[in-house]
């Protein structure tokens, strides 16, 4: 799976229209969570459309060095089988454990399957994109209320866990953490009698995970609601699981079809499973046509933004899901940015990620961030390009929010820092040279 492209900056003329398909990869998020469960069964753990990108690379390269058997399938790409039947926990004491958890916040999800199976757990504190307080409440207060005891030595900042005999309790959860949520039900489904998690997140990519769980013997009702009730099994066992198309990557493509004035079609992109994304999109005046389980954007020269019923600007907020996920308001933000007409950009979750609008503004786009989490975006309706500059990806969204503002850009812009972007993106610049951009990795 190691096979990335090496190199820290893209280099991009943009102004040029694109045409041609794009096949969306395995959902990072999915597979951060479905790996870390495999961890819950001694018995062979098969996975396929894993996708090849940094952040996943880093959590499979911690399960090794746990003593995780990976074994790849050479007849399909990103299909891998894993098995958990020899897991050295002192592995969690070595110093490189710690540096490597510094560098991925997903990694968190070891925790459960980690203290259901074996009792207890270390755990340094989780690194990943610089976005605001990221608090990791939801996720112990929940094992807590299953029985496990929690303890943070400021020393050494690492969290210790342990719950040697976990039983069912009713769960309120915090907030409705995706993250949180998945760990919660890793924990409880080893875990003695009934557990009851009310608010719980009920994203795509948690319903898979409990998908998977059930089809590895776990018992999980409730899937897709917020109100799942869990009886805990003595084990689990071996199981075959497919992870989902990255949505996330769908709606960046979306974006960049708008953006860039270009046909492009996105095949594979399991629109059944896409909630509210299209929907937003085309309120910012992005035509998206289904064909079968493709989506289909025709080349427009010009998209207007709708209005409320009552006239008043558009407003895009995040919310948990079936809600719009917050980890595309980046995108919607620089699209909007070249639409016709107003919105009103509403990121309620994280107080930093609309930090990067400096970057568009210095590009020539009309933004006024009004605070941490709102910024009003006035389209330029295609009377003025953005120009090409150069910058620094902050995180993974932002960073291919700047690469959709570079691509429709006059000029010449580089991108520094690119390996955030290549934590949740692989191959990007080769799939975009393949419908006609001019990217190149430096």
């Amino acid at each position: 799976m190691n096979t990335l492209n090496q190199g820290t900056a893209f280099e991009i003329n943009g102004g040029k229209s694109l045409k041609g398909e794009l096949v969306p990869q395995g959902a990072k998020n999915e597979a951060l969570q479905v790996i870390s469960g495999v961890l819950l069964s001694a018995e062979p753990v098969t996975l396929s459309n894993i996708p090849n990108i940094l952040d996943v690379n880093r959590l499979i390269s911690i399960l090794q060095d746990l003593g995780v058997k990976v074994t790849e399938h050479a007849e399909e790409s990103g299909k891998l089988t894993f098995q958990a039947d020899d897991v050295n926990l002192e592995y969690l004491q070595n110093p490189d454990f710690k540096r490597k958890m510094g560098k991925l916040r997903g990694a968190v999800m070891i925790t459960g399957p980690l203290v259901a199976r074996f009792g207890h757990t270390y755990l340094p504190r989780p690194g990943g994109d610089k976005i605001g307080r990221r608090r990791l409440d939801a996720h112990f207060l929940g094992m807590q209320q299953l029985g496990a005891n929690f303890t943070f030595d400021e020393q050494d900042n690492a969290f210790r866990v342990e719950g040697a005999q976990l039983k069912g309790a009713n769960i309120l959860m915090e907030e409705a953490s995706v993250t949180g949520t998945a760990n919660v039900i890793m924990t409880a489904v080893l875990a003695e009698g009934v557990t009851t998690i009310y608010h719980a997140a009920c994203e795509p990519y948690v319903q898979q995970l409990c998908r998977m769980l059930n089809s590895m013997g776990a018992q999980i009702r409730g899937v897709g609601s917020n109100l799942l009730t869990i009886t805990g099994v003595d084990r689990l066992y071996g199981c075959q699981h497919r992870i989902l198309p990255d949505m996330l990557e769908i709606g960046s493509f979306i974006g960049l079809a708008a953006i860039t004035k270009s046909e492009i079609t996105i095949k594979n992109a399991r629109v059944d499973q896409l909630g509210p994304i299209p929907r937003v999109f085309r309120k910012l005046g992005i035509q998206i046509d289904h064909i079968g389980d493709d989506l289909h954007m025709p080349a427009q020269d010009s998209y207007e933004i709708q209005r409320f019923i009552d006239g008043s600007i558009l407003t895009i907020s995040d919310a948990p899901w079936p809600g719009f996920t917050p980890d595309l308001l980046s995108i919607a933000l620089v699209v909007a940015s070249q639409a016709r007409g107003s919105v009103l950009i509403h990121q309620k979750m994280f107080e930093s990620r609309l930090f990067f609008t400096d970057k568009l503004i210095d590009m020539g786009a009309q933004i006024i961030l009004c605070d941490p989490h709102r910024a009003v975006v006035i389209g330029s309706g295609g009377n003025s390009s953005l120009r090409g500059i150069n910058m620094s990806s902050p995180d993974i969204r932002a960073g291919v929010a700047l690469l959709l503002a570079a691509l429709s850009a006059n000029g010449r812009s580089v991108i520094r820092n690119i390996e955030q972007i290549d934590r949740g993106y692989n191959n990007i610049d080769g799939r975009l040279r393949a419908i006609g951009a001019d990217i190149t990795r430096i």
